[in-house]
């Protein structure tokens, strides 16, 4: 099994080797066979070849099982006829990565909510407002004159039903329920489409509840009732801004694993941008991009039908928990002492003990 690592920018290089080195006692105690390469995005690679997103790494991905890929500093780089493309974003449409998956659960004493969230966030990945992936050439946005800017917002049907297929399989395996976020009250051609689209998978599932809700009133009930939510699918920015808002809920986005799946091709992505601003201290917290590296363990052993994977999955997934359940091993960002070594010392002691 081969995975390919991008450190990317900031703190992606720091919390990249901490995941790596997870990753590599998990490979060593259930003999996973696991051959990790690494490979340059980001500023390194356009000082070094002069682009953020080498021809090379595009390459390469197809011909691996997996990816991890670090946070980018993409307000930095220069436009794309300069070399600056946004990694994430092209990898998205590129392999047809078109769900990202964003579990939430909310932890006793790091979660401010009066009840308990455990829910996953399903959300299409290829179009929506993102100007930057929408269009086959040039961008979603553009200026008719220096004071006026339009903004074109793609959703399309065959988008639309596989993530929403994505969404009730997904259900199926925890409390088979979907909740539909929207706003076709008022968008009411493309959101339209989204709910026909989610519809029409929803009737292959009759197993599955399906409730439909305006993506305003979920994000107050994400608030008030977190409990009612189990899978929530939606478009490309209301689930970004959805489930940043959950993880935040939960404790921070730096506790929230999120990959990127297609048919083919999976994408293990912290949740998080690069923290510049602390990058090269020390400081930080690595959970988020372990967690992500464990689903994607996880995505890899359904796919391969390889349990040895999902229990390495389950094993760095309760170790990390079992960390962050003891204050005094927590990272200073969630009140404790500790930097991203220590930190991640404590969660390989506590993957030792797993079994």
């Amino acid at each position: 099994m081969r995975i390919l690592v991008l450190p990317g920018d900031g703190i992606g290089p720091e919390i990249t080797a901490a995941t790596l080195r997870v990753l590599e006692a998990a490979n060593a105690k259930l003999n996973l066979n696991l051959q990790i390469e690494s490979a340059d995005i980001g500023l390194k690679a356009l000082a070094d070849q002069g682009s953020t997103l080498p021809d090379t790494v595009m390459q390469r991905i197809p011909q691996v099982d997996g990816v991890i890929l670090g946070p980018v500093s993409l307000y930095d780089y220069p436009s794309r006829d300069k070399g600056g493309i946004n990694p994430s974003g092209e990898l998205r449409v590129k392999f047809e990565l078109f769900a990202n998956i964003r579990p939430c659960r909310s932890r006793p004493d790091l979660s401010i909510l009066r009840k308990p969230m455990d829910l996953v966030i399903v959300r299409e990945n290829t179009e929506g407002f993102y100007s930057d992936r929408n269009m086959f050439a040039g961008s979603g946005e553009f200026m008719p004159d220096p004071d006026m800017a339009l903004s074109i917002r793609k959703i399309t049907a065959r988008a639309s039903n596989r993530v929403a297929r994505a969404a009730f399989e997904l259900a199926r395996t925890r409390r088979r329920k979907v909740t539909a976020v929207h706003k076709a009250n008022v968008v009411k051609l493309s959101d339209g489409l989204f709910l026909r689209e989610v519809r029409k998978v929803a009737a292959e599932y009759p197993d599955v509840q399906i409730e439909e809700l305006i993506v305003d009133a979920t994000a107050a009930l994400l608030i008030r009732q977190p409990d009612r939510f189990d899978v929530i699918v939606t478009t490309n920015m209301f689930g970004d801004i959805l489930s940043d808002e959950a993880s935040e809920l939960c404790g921070s986005l730096g506790l929230g694993g999120s990959i990127n799946q297609g048919e083919n091709i999976c994408v293990a992505q912290a949740q998080h941008g690069s923290a510049p601003d602390i990058a090269g201290q020390g400081k930080a917290n690595p959970t988020s991009l372990i967690l992500s590296t464990a689903m994607l363990l996880h995505w890899l052993s359904i796919r391969h039908a390889a349990p040895a994977l999902a229990e390495a999955a389950r094993q760095i997934d309760a170790a990390v928990e079992a960390t962050l359940d003891n204050p005094t091993t927590r990272t200073a960002d969630l009140g404790g002492t500790l930097g991203t070594t220590a930190f991640t010392d404590h969660v390989l002691q506590a993957l030792s003990q797993q079994d």
